[in-house]
Formats: structure tokens, sequence, C-alpha cells
């Protein structure tokens, strides 16, 4: 995992609790989650627009006048 071994985690888990605190880090675990959410939901919503978008005919361009 990015070459990190488990001292290192242990190290950064450690600092982490310390700078937020035990009551702080579910807050901000929750707010990823909030925000992984929707990101995912964004992710989808254009991924069916985009289907979407490919299912439909496409137009006809009429022939302009210009190309004699």
């Amino acid at each position: 995992m990015f070459g990190l071994g488990t001292p290192e985690i242990i190290l950064i888990l450690a600092v982490v609790l310390i700078l937020f605190g035990g009551k702080k880090i579910p807050e901000l675990m929750r707010g990823l989650g909030q925000g992984v959410r929707e990101f995912n939901a964004a992710k989808s919503n254009i991924r069916s627009e985009i289907e979407e978008g490919m299912k439909e005919k496409p137009t006809q361009v009429p022939p302009s006048d210009t190309a004699k």
C-alpha cells in the first residue's frame, strides 16, 4: 500500500489522533463518506447522461448553400 509499512501507518494514525482528537475523527470520517457518496452519484449521473446521448439518433444537418 504505497510503500508504507505497519510502523508508518501506526505513526500516521497516532499523529491524526493527536491533531484532531478522538471526538473529531468520527465527524471527519462522516464528512469524507458523504463526499465519496456525492462523487459517486455525480459520476453515475454523468455516465447515464452520456449513455442516453449515445442512444439518441443523430440529427441530420441540412446541406449548406455555400458548397456549390
